[in-house]
C-alpha cells in the first residue's frame, strides 16, 4: 500500500494531532494518502506501540473537555497509519519508501530532537546502519532520495522550535558541508527539498496503552505557506498563512509561558506531586497570580505589538483549556528541561518589552526567571 507521508516520531501528540488529522482527511478523500511511521529509539515498549499503531482496527483517540461551553467526550479509531518500521532493523525498508514514493516526512522529536551524534559521519551515507541523530538520518534518507532521482519533497517538523523547518534545514545543510557531500546534493537540499516552518498547539495529556492518546478538543496546525509545497492533508484544524509568526507569539507567550509559570510555582512551593493544570487553576490564590501574569505582564506586550484582540480571544480558549476537568495534564511533565522552557518561554517576554520601550513592570517573570527588575 503507497504510503506517501513517512512519520519520524511515535508520541502520544502524533497520534493525537497529525495522523487523526490525516485520519479524518482521509474519509472526505482529502489527504494525501497513508502514514508510514519510523521509531527511533527501539525499546520493547516503542516496537509493541509500532505494532499496536499500523494493526489493522487501528488505535483509540479520546477526545475529552470543552468546546463552546459544550461538553466534548468522543472517541476515534485511527486507521491512518499503514505501516510502521523499526529504524534500527528496517532501514534498508525506510531508504527504499524515501527513494520514490514519500511526499511528505513529517517529525516531532522531542526537546533535543535536533542536536547529533559524534558517531555519525559521512560512513554511513551507503552503508545499512542508521545515523543516531535524526538530523543525520535525514540527511542520509535525502542523499539517498537525491541520487534516485531527487524528487521534490516536503518537509514538516512539528518541534516546538521557532522557525522549526528553517533550523532544521540549516542543521542538516551544516551537516552535509561537514561531511563534504557533493554540492550537487548541498544545492537540491535547498532548492528541491521545501522545509516549512509551521506550529501545532493540542494538549495531549496521556498515553493509552498499547497506542493511542487522551487530547482535548482544542486543536490548530499552523502551516507557514510555501511555492510547491504539498500539504499532508486538508482539514478544518489546518490553517496555512503568510502569518505564521502570530500564532508563534499566542501559543508560546500566552499558552506555553503559562504552562512553565506554573511549573515554577509547582517547583518553588514543593506542590503535590501529582498536580494537574486543571488542579493548579483550581487554587484561587495560584489562578489569580497567573491571571495577574496574564493580563499584567504579558498582554500589554502584545498590546505593543498592535495584537492585543487577537491575543485575549487565545487567551480565553486557553483559560477554558486549562480549566478542562477531563485532562489529566501533570504540571511534572510540564516542568521536564524546566531550565531551557523559561529561556525559551519567558526570558523572550522580558526583552520584548524592553525593545518595544513599553516600561511595563513584570514583577512575575521576573521572579520566575530569577532576575533583580530593572
Amino acid at each position: 500500500m503507497s504510503t506517501p507521508i513517512l512519520q519520524f516520531g511515535t508520541s502520544r501528540f502524533l497520534q493525537a494531532h497529525v495522523d487523526l488529522f490525516v485520519d479524518e482527511a482521509l474519509e472526505r478523500g482529502e489527504a494525501l494518502g497513508r502514514i508510514a511511521v519510523v521509531q527511533t529509539t527501539g525499546n520493547a515498549q516503542s516496537l509493541r506501540r509500532i505494532a499496536a499503531l499500523a494493526a489493522p482496527g487501528g488505535y483509540p483517540v479520546r477526545i475529552r473537555g470543552r468546546a463552546a461551553g459544550q461538553v466534548v467526550d468522543d472517541e476515534r479509531r485511527v486507521t491512518a497509519i499503514a505501516a510502521g518500521y523499526d529504524a534500527a532493523t528496517d532501514w534498508a525498508a525506510i531508504r527504499t519508501l524515501v527513494e520514490s514514493t514519500v511526499q511528505v516526512i513529517v517529525s516531532n522529536t522531542g526537546d533535543r530532537g535536533y542536536e547529533l551524534s559524534a558517531g555519525d559521519g559521512p560512513h554511513l551515507i551507503e552503508g545499512d546502519t542508521p545515523p543516531r541523530s535524526f538530523p543525520a538520518k535525514l540527511l542520509v534518507l535525502l542523499h539517498w532520495r537525491w541520487r534516485h532521482g531527487g524528487a521534490p519533497i516536503t518537509l514538516y517538523p512539528c518541534e516546538l522550535v521557532a522557525h522549526n523547518g528553517s533550523v532544521l534545514r540549516e542543521v542538516v545543510a551544516r551537516l552535509a558541508r561537514a561531511w563534504r557531500l557533493d554540492e550537487a546534493f548541498t544545492g537540491w537540499l535547498g532548492s528541491r527539498c521545501i522545509w516549512v516552518d509551521s506550529l501545532v498547539d493540542r494538549i495531549v495529556s496521556e498515553a493509552l496503552e498499547p497506542a493511542g492518546a487522551v487530547a482535548e478538543p482544542y486543536a490548530l496546525w499552523a502551516i507557514e505557506a510555501q511555492p510547491g509545497m504539498v500539504l499532508p492533508c486538508r482539514h478544518p484544524r489546518v490553517v496555512v498563512t503568510d502569518r505564521l509568526a502570530t500564532y508563534e507569539r499566542r501559543k508560546l507567550y500566552l499558552l506555553n509561558a503559562a504552562h512553565t509559570f506554573l511549573a515554577e510555582r509547582w517547583l518553588a512551593e514543593d506542590r503535590a506531586a501529582d498536580e494537574t493544570v486543571a488542579q493548579a487553576m483550581g487554587d484561587p490564590a495560584l489562578r489569580g497570580e497567573l491571571e495577574a501574569l496574564w493580563e499584567g505582564e504579558i498582554l500589554p506586550v502584545f498590546d505593543g505589538l498592535g495584537e492585543g484582540a487577537e491575543a485575549r480571544a487565545y487567551v480565553a480558549d486557553v483559560r477554558e483549556r486549562f480549566i478542562n476537568p477531563f485532562l489529566a495534564h501533570r504540571l511534572a511533565d510540564i516542568a521536564q528541561n524546566h531550565a531551557e522552557k523559561k529561556r525559551r518561554r519567558l526570558l523572550p517576554l522580558v526583552t520584548l518589552a524592553s525593545e518595544l520601550e513599553l516600561g511595563l513592570p513584570q514583577p512575575r517573570l521576573y521572579a520566575a526567571l530569577h532576575m533583580e527588575a530593572a
